[in-house]
């Protein structure tokens, strides 16, 4: 059988440099467009939207205030019916001390009340009308006694009594006289507004005030809430011995919490009262919640260059606990429907501001005024419009260089 013929050698030749052109024409479709039309980038437009500005600063969580409990008298702890930590209402026994010697004290108290009592009753029932009978009946025998004189005086005078018997009359005249008046005086003694009296009250005040001290000192052996709250900290045990004034427990007031944080002292003049900001705890950073300035230091820390800021809470998470570390973002300006820009487009945002516009298939330096700066954005004033396409600040590209944007 005859074989088939050759094929020509020109057509050979030929197959040979299309496959070898192949690779050259993959590599101009690839590459070409990129040369002649510029490489392709992303653009970001400039659209209209709110910018916020902000200041960030880290705090604590804590109460306005927080009350320290102390004993009043010294004692030693009996019992203590609450833990560290316990949530308390208000009037709530939180510390008990020995009250033996104190309920000796409080007896013996009320007993000279009721001795004083009695001592006034008995001046007031029995004495004073003692004493007024006591005078009724001097005043009848000065009386007598006046009349027994006067007789004598006469009789003696016509003859008929001696100088002797006179003399006794005046005598017996005289001692009526006198009892008359002591009478008198013990009876205006024991009548009210009287020396006797007087004394009788004061001694019944005095150990009246004796009982209410004796009283108070027994109920300071019983520590109290004085506030509703949580004990955050304790420092006795049962058994101790506490001293007056000495702090036993400290105390959470039940309370709107406050965020205390510390800013940067070149940023004091953006910071206002009435600012809002979100917070959180550093233990759950998803849980983000509102707060607002409440109060700005006056004066500046001159260790750390910073100002103590408050801000009020007012519905905390249930999460949130004393002490904890937050964050807290303060917005300290707020533009809405303005022209705003991704900091990664503008070039030399610190300086004169500029950017890239893709402009007809090239790369164009725009320069740009910048208004209120966020944390990511910026507010353009001059030099763009909405929906102009802007070339982030990281391409590789020139001003002048052809460029392929969406």
């Amino acid at each position: 059988m005859a074989s088939p013929p050759a094929a020509p050698r020109s057509l050979t030749r030929y197959w040979r440099w299309g496959l070898a052109l192949i690779p050259v024409l993959a590599l101009g479709a690839w590459f070409g467009p990129a040369l002649l039309l510029g490489p392709r980038v992303s653009v970001t437009l400039v659209s209209r939207g709110t910018l916020l500005r902000s200041v960030v600063a880290t705090g604590v969580v804590t109460t306005p205030y927080r009350v320290a409990i102390a004993s009043q008298i010294t004692g030693t702890v009996a019992e203590i019916p609450v833990l560290e930590g316990q949530a308390v209402t208000l009037g709530q026994v939180l510390v008990r001390l020995e009250d033996g010697e104190l309920q000796a004290g409080l007896a013996q108290a009320r007993s000279a009340v009721a001795q004083a009592e009695t001592q006034l009753h008995h001046l007031t029932e029995v004495t004073l009308p003692v004493a007024i009978r006591t005078l009724a009946q001097s005043e009848a025998t000065l009386l007598n006694a006046g009349r027994q004189f006067a007789r004598s005086e006469a009789l003696q005078t016509s003859g008929f009594a001696t100088r002797a018997a006179l003399d006794e009359a005046r005598v017996a005249r005289d001692v009526a006289e006198a009892q008359m008046q002591a009478a008198r005086i013990q009876r205006d003694s024991n009548t009210q507004g009287g020396t006797d009296e007087v004394l009788a009250q004061a001694v019944l005040t005095e150990a009246r005030a004796s009982l209410r001290a004796a009283q108070s000192r027994l109920d300071h052996a019983t520590i109290a809430a004085p506030v509703a709250g949580t004990l955050i900290a304790r420092s006795i045990e049962r058994g101790d011995v506490v001293q007056a004034n000495t702090p036993l427990m400290t105390l959470s007031p039940r309370a709107a919490p406050q965020l205390v944080v510390q800013i940067d002292e070149r940023n004091l003049g953006l910071i206002a009262l009435g600012q809002p900001a979100l917070a959180s705890a550093d233990a759950y950073p998803q849980a983000r919640f509102s707060a607002r300035v409440a109060y700005i230091n006056p004066s500046v820390d001159p260790q750390r260059a910073a100002v103590e800021v408050k801000l009020d809470v007012r519905e905390p998470p249930p999460a949130l606990r004393e002490d904890m570390t937050v964050s807290v973002d303060i917005t300290v300006a707020e533009r809405t429907g303005i022209l705003i820009l991704p900091l990664t487009a503008i070039r030399d945002a610190a300086g004169a501001a500029w950017i890239l516009r893709a402009e007809a298939g090239h790369a164009r330096r725009v320069p740009v005024r910048l208004g209120l700066r966020g944390a990511v954005a910026a507010e353009i004033l001059e030099g763009l419009s909405e929906g102009d396409r802007v070339l982030p600040a990281s391409a590789a590209v020139a001003a002048g260089d052809r460029v392929r944007a969406p």
